[in-house]
């Protein structure tokens, strides 16, 4: 669900989304539908899952952690 994601500009209306279709799959994977009226914390502390955005915000930062390394560094390699 999250290939590729370092590179996403990511929107509110994507995270709402992305958000939308991650608790459908969690409810599928515990077995419990919208009716049963289970919350959504409760369900991912089930399954011991972190959210997606929490998620997708990790994957992001080494990439940028390594763009502000490469701006800072003024050096130039001679190979």
């Amino acid at each position: 669900m999250l290939h590729g994601s370092e590179t996403w500009p990511v929107r509110k209306e994507n995270r709402v989304a992305i958000q939308r279709a991650e608790m459908i799959v969690v409810r599928w994977v515990c077995g419990v539908k919208v009716k049963d009226r289970f919350p959504c914390k409760e369900l991912k502390e089930k399954l011991e899952i972190d959210g997606i955005i929490s998620v997708l915000q990790q994957n992001r930062l080494p990439l940028y952690g390594h763009g502000i390394a490469m701006c800072c560094e003024n050096k130039v390699m001679i190979w």
